[in-house]
């Protein structure tokens, strides 16, 4: 990608994310266990960013912290090799997707755009788990 594509694309990612901002989300309501359409932005190198024009992906809400964060796992069709990719597929809306945990991040309310649907507790806690597990050993 040239680099002139590059700058429009933030430029375009920008204005977007001023939009967001200003607007108004008190209505807005989400819990754990979760999956949203989220404006995710353009991001840098490998980070995992939203597509098309509204810089949009799905993400699981893995932790509601308040009523205005959360910390998020984004979701993705390109189902790699669980390592190093460290990734847990799920269906959403009969497509098989997988949870992308190694890119999971905090995130406002205000990127939160339309709600999908909402996972089963015993999907949600392998999820848990594997994420648990994955950063426990990490840490060693």
């Amino acid at each position: 990608m040239i680099l002139q594509d590059i700058t429009k694309q933030f430029i375009e990612w920008t204005k977007n994310k001023i939009r967001h901002h200003v607007e108004k989300k008190d209505d807005l309501y989400f819990r754990e266990k979760e999956i949203w359409w989220v404006a995710l932005g353009k991001n840098i190198g490998y980070e995992i960013g939203g597509k098309h024009k509204l810089f949009e992906r799905q993400v699981l809400i893995l932790k509601k912290y308040s009523k205005d964060m959360c910390f998020v796992l984004p979701l993705t069709t390109q189902i790699k090799d669980p390592k190093p990719w460290y990734q847990v597929t799920i269906k959403v809306e009969n497509k098989l997707n997988a949870v992308n945990i190694s890119q999971g991040r905090t995130i406002s309310r205000k990127r939160l755009l339309r709600k999908i649907t909402v996972l089963e507790t015993e999907e949600y806690n392998n999820i848990i788990n594997l994420f648990v597990e994955t950063f426990k050993n990490e840490v060693k």
